[in-house]
């Protein structure tokens, strides 16, 4: 082995790949300060509900079309909001995942 050499490290130069791993951390920490603080919108019932949540997966409004507020049918009123919430927060997950996929590489799906 080579002076200062690590088998299967590419040069074996462990203080390039130290500054590397580095690097990425810092990139990954300012990747979910910026995805935490995105906003993202969510729908069901063809808009007639609607929702925010943050990038920290908190719900920060609800807005219902009081054309969809039947007090027979109450149920789908409380159907349409859980999709619209899930719909949200679905997208917010997705680009996290998507934004973080492109920092750390394929290998890194699912870690955050």
């Amino acid at each position: 082995m080579a002076r200062g050499g690590f088998p299967g490290i590419p040069g074996g130069n462990m203080q390039q790949l130290m500054r590397q791993a580095q690097k990425m951390q810092q990139q990954m920490m300012q990747m979910q300060q910026e995805l935490d603080e995105r906003e993202y919108e969510g729908t069901a019932g063809g808009g007639a509900v609607a929702c925010k949540v943050s990038g920290k997966r908190q719900l920060l409004s609800l807005t219902i079309d009081p054309a969809a507020v039947d007090s027979e049918d109450v149920e789908m009123l409380q159907d349409m909001i859980l999709a619209a919430v899930n719909d949200a927060l679905r997208k917010g997950e997705e680009t996290r995942e998507s934004e973080m996929a492109k920092i750390g590489g394929a290998g890194m799906g699912g870690m955050f």
